[in-house]
This record gives structure tokens, C-alpha cells and sequence, in this order.
């Protein structure tokens, strides 16, 4: 599985990615929005539920690579997640912290739900994050996402839900 854009490729992540994704995971200030703090074994789990979620489903997470490097500067992807009590697709993403600014998570966001339409049967794509996360959904805003609404949870406080239909698209 590759997907290419005009700086980037994604492609499915596996163990030798472990020291390019802890960079990105295990950095207090990317994941400051994030429930719970990246250690090595947490990264090591990630990887291998991302590797599980290719087998199982075709998709998932996957590693954000510079097509001039190969350079591995985060991950962004399409899985399963929980959305107030009901199992929804999402678009998520993390890119390394002297990588952020450059469009990277745009780009990669927007290759990825355009793979996700092309690719699955799914009628719209979502995107979730705590609510103080602006960088994320000014990110899922930029690839055609609206806000959707806003909900109480533990682990957030507040998440907030972005959503695309196919028909935003036509």
C-alpha cells in the first residue's frame, strides 16, 4: 500500500519505524492534547495495532514519508474509532514537531480521505481531538471537515467532531 502526494508518500508502518514515530509520539508538546504520555512501549503498541488494522481491515494508520528523503515525519491514516458510543471512520495525524507548519498534515489528510471515499463504502469521514486542539481541527477544517458538534468525555473533557460526506465533495 502507497499512497503518493506531491512532497509526501504514506505507506504502512512496521517495527523498523519505531525511533521516527517515538520522535513524534513520545514528544510532550505534539501529544500535550493527547489522554496519556508515549513511552517505548506504548510506541511498540501502536505500531503493532496499526500493523493488526492493515490485516484486518485494509487500513490504518500509516507512516508519513518525504518523497525527497524517505524520511519517515509522523503518521496519518483512516481507523475505527469511538465517537460518543458508535464506531465511526477517522482521519488521524501527528507530525513531528521541526516538521509541523509545512502543509505535511494537510496534505497527507487530504490524500487519505480522498483514499478513504475511493477506497471503502464509508458516506462521510470523521476527525476528533480534545476540544482545546486547534492546530488538529483547523487541520481537518482545511482538507473540507466542518464542525460537527461537541460532546463531554473523560479523556478529553471536551472532544470535538469534524466530519466530511461524499457529497461535500461533488
Amino acid at each position: 500500500m502507497r499512497i503518493e502526494t506531491q512532497r509526501l508518500f504514506l505507506r504502512e508502518m512496521n517495527m523498523d519505524d519505531f525511533d521516527a514515530l517515538y520522535k513524534v509520539l513520545a514528544d510532550q508538546e505534539i501529544m500535550k492534547h493527547y489522554p496519556y504520555t508515549f513511552d517505548d512501549t506504548k510506541v511498540r503498541e501502536w505500531i503493532e495495532r496499526n500493523m493488526k488494522r492493515y490485516e484486518d481491515y485494509g487500513f490504518g494508520l500509516w507512516a508519513v514519508c518525504l518523497k525527497e528523503t524517505g524520511e519517515m515525519i509522523g503518521d496519518c491514516g483512516l481507523t475505527l474509532q469511538n465517537i460518543e458510543g458508535e464506531m465511526l471512520p477517522e482521519i488521524g495525524y501527528h507530525i513531528r514537531a521541526d516538521q509541523q507548519k509545512k502543509g505535511y498534515a494537510r496534505e497527507a489528510a487530504a490524500a487519505v480521505r480522498d483514499w478513504a471515499f475511493t477506497n471503502t463504502d464509508y458516506p462521510a469521514l470523521y476527525s476528533y481531538c480534545k476540544y482545546t486542539n486547534v492546530p488538529s481541527y483547523k487541520t481537518a477544517e482545511s482538507i473540507g471537515m466542518h464542525f460537527e458538534k461537541e460532546y463531554p468525555d473523560e479523556a478529553n473533557k471536551i472532544t470535538r467532531v469534524s466530519v466530511i460526506r461524499r457529497e461535500d465533495l461533488k
